[in-house]
């Protein structure tokens, strides 16, 4: 997998989590570098341990399934995506609480990984160096849920569905690249 696409896939997948950031950012009154960073490290450090375990989960199956591996990385990208784009034009949800403990962050940084996990599943099957493209990930949820916070402290929620729809396009869009790549198409 080129830097782009893997740079590309990682914008994908932060778009949850810069959501979330969002709405903390915009649930919190008094912004520190402490709300930012603890964003940054629970989303990104889930963002980057979830593709890891797709990973070897994926590891498992991979002899078993080869043949159709492009068809699998299709169907759960698209499925991620579809997912994220129509979550962006529900209703707005209420907010999280501008707290950044465990108990708070702990359920909202699983809830936006879940779908890094699959793609970690994905990655089994393409030609990817898991601890490079995990890393990857982590720094980039980190920067994209710290900025979030701010964004969402300074200028409200008007990004978070954009960001959701974004997101979503962008992981669809992969999904049909990888088709297309193996396919010889592209």
């Amino acid at each position: 997998m080129d830097i782009f696409t893997l740079f590309t896939l990682a914008v994908g997948l932060s778009m949850d989590a810069f959501a979330v950031s969002v709405c903390k950012g915009l649930a919190t009154e008094k912004l520190s570098i402490k709300h930012m960073a603890a964003a940054g490290l629970w989303f990104g450090g889930f963002q980057a341990l979830m593709p890891v375990l797709g990973y070897f989960l994926g590891a498992q199956f991979k002899e078993k399934i080869t043949a159709v591996d492009h068809w699998i990385a299709f169907v759960l990208l698209g499925f991620i995506g579809i997912n994220m784009i129509r979550e962006s034009m529900e209703k707005e949800e209420v907010c999280p609480s501008a707290g950044v403990d465990p108990k708070t962050m702990f359920p909202l940084a699983v809830a936006t990984s879940i779908d890094a996990l699959a793609v970690g599943v994905t990655f089994a099957f393409l030609d990817v160096n898991i601890a490079a493209a995990a890393g990857f990930i982590g720094v980039t949820t980190f920067i994209f849920s710290a900025a979030g916070v701010k964004v969402g402290n300074v200028f409200g929620s008007r990004y978070k569905s954009k960001a959701e729809l974004a997101g979503g396009i962008i992981l669809v869009l992969l999904g049909i690249k990888i088709l297309l790549e193996h396919l010889g198409i592209l």
